[in-house]
């Protein structure tokens, strides 16, 4: 109860209807159907990613690099605003477009470091852009706020002391970014279900 509370909540007061009666929308239904595809196709792509960096980098699994994560400042974008418990769609809508942001920057780190699978980079770039402004489309057509983000990417691309640090420092941005489109996966599947 106090979740469909919530829930209903903030989009009774920005739309003037509950969640439940957008939820059968169809447009709405729709929308979130085809971005649970695109997002699968992401977290695909990501996951390739992974198996290129394990296999030609040797970087497998994050136990082994814990240490030398502590000495890297890699960002890791938040979506607390998307889990079932504290879950208001319009911000867990502007965090999943503001994770994508700043991932779609840090990928320019895995390109450098994969200069051969730069075209999978690339389609993966053009894949988060295309998701975030369909997520900002839909915010648009129910009337929710939205920011706009600069076409320039304002997120400076990591640096690193050294070319493991480099190395690294890709293993991780793949790893938290594979985290961040699972949670904003069940947070869409958690819409497909009210």
């Amino acid at each position: 109860l106090l979740l469909a509370v919530l829930l209903w909540a903030p989009w009774r007061e920005l739309h003037g209807a509950p969640l439940s009666e957008l939820s059968g929308d169809q447009d709405f239904q729709l929308f979130l159907q085809r971005n649970l595809e695109f997002t699968r196709k992401i977290r695909g792509d990501v996951a390739a990613l992974q198996r290129v960096v394990c296999d030609t980098l040797q970087l497998c699994t994050e136990d082994e690099l814990l240490l030398v994560r502590q000495d890297l400042d890699i960002a890791q974008a938040p979506l607390e605003q998307c889990h079932r418990r504290t879950f208001q769609a319009e911000t867990c809508f502007s965090q999943i477009r503001a994770g994508l942001r700043i991932y779609h920057g840090s990928l320019a780190t895995i390109r450098a470091l994969l200069p051969g699978h730069a075209g999978l980079v690339e389609t993966l770039q053009l894949d988060m852009a295309n998701l975030s402004s369909n997520i900002q489309q839909q915010m648009e057509d129910l009337g929710l706020a939205t920011v706009t983000y600069p076409t320039e990417n304002q997120d400076p691309v990591p640096t690193f002391s050294s070319h493991f640090h480099h190395q690294v420092g890709g293993f991780f941005i793949l790893a938290n970014f594979q985290r961040f489109l699972e949670t904003a996966y069940r947070a869409l599947r958690h819409l497909t279900s009210l």
